[in-house]
């Protein structure tokens, strides 16, 4: 759900951090609007001012509180592309504090407990000032201060190179960055001067990317990071970048502060973390004493534990099943939400895997595929108006959505046979296409989540019926350690939206950071370079429409639905909302917890 060139989420658009998807749906009643969904699961932010600013509000000191997700936490550097995912956007979201909150309605509200104000000073060439509140703190004391802001540009800049002019950081994203200069003025003044207009600057310094520089410094013997440029000694760049891709990984308490209301407590690798108020953060306490995540990739188990009283909030994955009987516990106290969701799910098909060089391969694993089977098995009893989804770029809900796959023959397999005989592939002895001896044989990979498991099955007989062969390379550190490397034939994961349209730059442009698969197409990057450029609004989602054509016609993936977010939550929780990119924990310092 966040690995990007921005990462994260909504229903403007779709786009950026790699997640498994939270997802369910139903309810309990209230706001409930026939459709399975809720319409009154976004509330906003309690801490929104009402002009544009946000500041952490006074809430009752509660308990401790646990929350599920379905999979482990695996780094503290969610920036680096080894990383980046939602599981871990999930909990630094609470630990490390940025410039803006994005609340569950996709309102940007700058964040004023830490900021003086962030704001653009001048037009052409672009120029966005940054004044940092004084007195803002990281857990160990340190200034949270314009060395973070210049570390968190500089990583994601593309300019810190070897001598081979290869980068040297490999982060997960670099829309904006790369286009961009970063300058210190003074310790809580910096400037970011773009080459070009950049419209979505607000998500420039998004809460993963913003690490402490105090300690990349201490454990690099780099003594000023804003020293750090192409021109410094190569030994100093490669410190400096060797331990921003590696030295965090994981959780190591003396070079894992927190910025935000929370700090990282404890860590349990493959099972848990929990989190503790921050005594250094400069806002209203948080309310929860602690915040444990509980990793747990079984919707059922999820449900199971929230019923036994063991967590207090679950966000399973889309389960039909599991949504039931969620449903079912109203009158235990469980309170059952769902929303449209703006993750999705999706095949990326690697280029790099010469049988999917031919158009016809393509066209044909497409045409074999029953996404309306898939739709109604997987998802429909979550949401019952769910539908395939025809886009890349856009959720379904977007302005300038329209399924650009109609002209994509799908859900035929005798439409495929003859899309493959057309090409010259002939059927062998046991049914499977050949062609100058190559069997169209070739696997999917993806984590071990159910639906996942049942969507590989799907395909796997759809796809029988056709001739084509389909493997299952059932792997559960997939996304953590294949996917960012194109280790796969074709890829089964899920994307999660942002309001920011540049978040898709770098997931499908030639060259893009995440795009993992090689997809090559000079016209489609070339509309994407007008999203990140143009200030109009029609403009850039006329560009998008455009690209989203391009990739459509030439099959490089193929979308298959929208996950439903749902999530549940017992009495002891005052109201529980999702936003896409940080899941039910956008605003976990906001709750109130009773015993």
């Amino acid at each position: 759900m966040r690995r990007t060139k921005t990462v994260s989420a909504l229903a403007l658009s779709v786009s950026a951090a790699l997640v498994l998807g939270a997802c369910g749906g139903g309810g309990d009643g209230g706001g409930n609007d026939g459709a399975g969904l809720n319409s009154d699961s976004q509330t906003g932010a309690k801490g929104d001012n009402g002009d544009g600013t946000y500041n952490a509000p006074e809430v009752t000191p509660g308990g401790p509180v646990t929350i599920t997700h379905d999979a482990p936490f695996t780094t503290y550097n969610n920036s680096a592309a080894a990383g980046n995912n939602f599981n871990n956007t999930l909990v630094l979201s609470s630990v490390l504090t940025h410039p803006f909150k994005i609340d569950d309605q996709l309102e940007i509200l700058l964040n004023t407990d830490v900021m003086e104000s962030a704001e653009v000073i001048q037009e052409d060439p672009q120029i966005v000032e940054y004044k940092i509140k004084e007195g803002v703190r990281w857990s160990d004391g340190e200034a949270w201060d314009c060395d973070d802001f210049y570390l968190s540009w500089l990583s994601r800049s593309g300019k810190i190179r070897d001598d081979n002019d290869e980068p040297l950081f490999v982060p997960a994203s670099t829309s904006g960055a790369e286009d961009a200069t970063f300058t210190c003025d003074d310790d809580l003044t910096g400037q970011l001067a773009f080459d070009e207009s950049y419209a979505d600057w607000k998500g420039e310094f998004e809460a993963v990317s913003m690490l402490p520089a105090h300690i990349l410094e201490q454990e690099s013997g780099v003594e000023d990071i804003t020293t750090i440029t192409n021109d410094s000694p190569l030994e100093d760049k490669q410190a400096v970048a060797e331990f921003w891709n590696e030295g965090w990984n994981g959780f190591t308490e003396e070079l894992a502060p927190g910025s935000g209301p929370y700090t990282i407590d404890t860590f349990n690798p493959n099972e848990s973390i929990t989190l503790v108020r921050n005594p250094e953060w400069i806002g209203n306490p948080a309310g929860p004493e602690s915040v444990t995540f509980q990793a747990i990739a079984d919707a059922s188990a999820q449900q199971s534990a929230l019923q036994d009283q063991q967590v207090q909030v679950i966000q399973p994955q889309a389960d039909n099943n599991v949504a039931e009987q969620l449903r079912a516990l109203a009158d235990q106290g469980i309170r059952y939400e769902a929303a449209e969701g703006i993750t999705f799910e999706h095949l990326d098909l690697n280029m790099d895997n010469p049988l999917f060089q031919d158009p016809a391969v393509r066209q044909a694993f497409a045409a074999c595929i029953d996404r309306e089977d898939l739709v109604d098995k997987l998802v429909r009893g979550v949401n019952p108006e769910a539908q395939p989804l025809g886009s890349l770029l856009f959720t379904s809900t977007a302005e300038g959505y329209a399924d650009r796959y109609e002209d994509v023959i799908l859900g035929d397999p005798e439409a495929a046979m003859s899309i493959l005989e057309e090409a010259g592939w002939t059927q062998g002895d046991d049914g499977v296409y050949e062609k100058d001896g190559e069997r169209l044989s070739f696997s999917i990979s993806h984590t071990s989540i159910p639906r996942r498991n049942e969507t590989v099955a799907l395909v796997q007989s759809h796809c029988a019926d056709a001739g084509i062969e389909v493997t299952d390379d059932n792997d559960d550190q997939f996304l953590d350690e294949r996917v960012s490397q194109g280790d796969y034939d074709v890829a089964l994961f899920a994307w999660v939206g942002t309001p920011f349209h540049s978040s898709k730059v770098s997931l499908y442009t030639d060259g893009g950071g995440q795009n993992w698969s090689g997809w090559e197409s000079p016209e489609a990057s070339e509309q994407l370079a007008i999203v990140n450029g143009e200030l109009d609004e029609t403009a850039r989602r006329e560009a998008l429409i455009a690209a989203d054509e391009i990739y459509a016609e030439e099959v490089f993936s193929l979308p298959l639905f929208s996950v439903p977010n749902s999530w549940a939550y017992n009495e002891s929780v005052d109201k529980v909302t999702y936003q896409g990119s940080d899941g039910v924990a956008w605003n976990v310092w906001e709750w109130e917890v009773t015993s």
